[in-house]
């Protein structure tokens, strides 16, 4: 088993010591740090983690925010650890997920996410059909069929760019694509 620990704050003005200290307290065999926004969904240091993760390790943070973007994002993760068989320590939460009382806390912010997910999903669906109820519908505006017929014609002609087409024509470079037969 290695206690594989890891700690990121969101600038570079920002201090990793807090976080290091407490990880330090707790003790790890190796740590991955980084100085980047927690809202990319690229961070190095964290796939770096993903990574050498084993069944059996432990990966300890200061906090459960350390490693989300948002719940999603995290229970994600916390999922893809558990799958891996690699247990997750948060230390300002006291969460260890090897526990009963971690995995029921993981299981309940699971649900909550879920909850949150089909609300969303469903406030979609009562918006869309609200709209539809006024004569109003969704998705992409009709094309219109004498400009992608010019643009075609012109395209055709081999005498204008796909540029000038477009600009002079005002239909997307992918309509005039797609209507012409060509693909992008």
């Amino acid at each position: 088993m290695k206690k594989i620990a890891y700690a990121r704050v969101s600038t570079e003005q920002q201090s990793l010591n807090r976080q290091l200290d407490a990880l330090q307290a707790y003790g790890y065999d190796e740590i991955f740090t980084e100085k980047m926004t927690g809202t990319k969904a690229d961070r190095p240091e964290l796939d770096k983690v993903k990574l050498v993760a084993r069944a059996g390790d432990v990966v300890v943070v200061e906090s459960l925010s350390r490693l989300g973007r948002s719940s999603k994002d995290l229970l994600n993760l916390l999922d893809e650890f558990e799958r891996k068989g690699v247990q997750v320590v948060s230390l300002k939460e006291n969460i260890d997920t090897s526990t009963p009382t971690g995995k029921l806390i993981t299981t309940v912010l699971s649900a909550i996410s879920q909850f949150e997910r089909d609300l969303i999903v469903q406030r979609t669906q009562e918006g869309m059909a609200a709209a539809k109820a006024r004569g109003k519908t969704g998705g992409r505006p009709p094309v219109d069929k004498k400009a992608i017929d010019r643009a075609v014609k012109l395209y055709n002609s081999k005498m204008y760019s796909v540029k000038e087409i477009v600009a002079l024509c005002g239909v997307s470079q992918a309509s005039l694509y797609r209507y012409a037969g060509k693909t992008a």
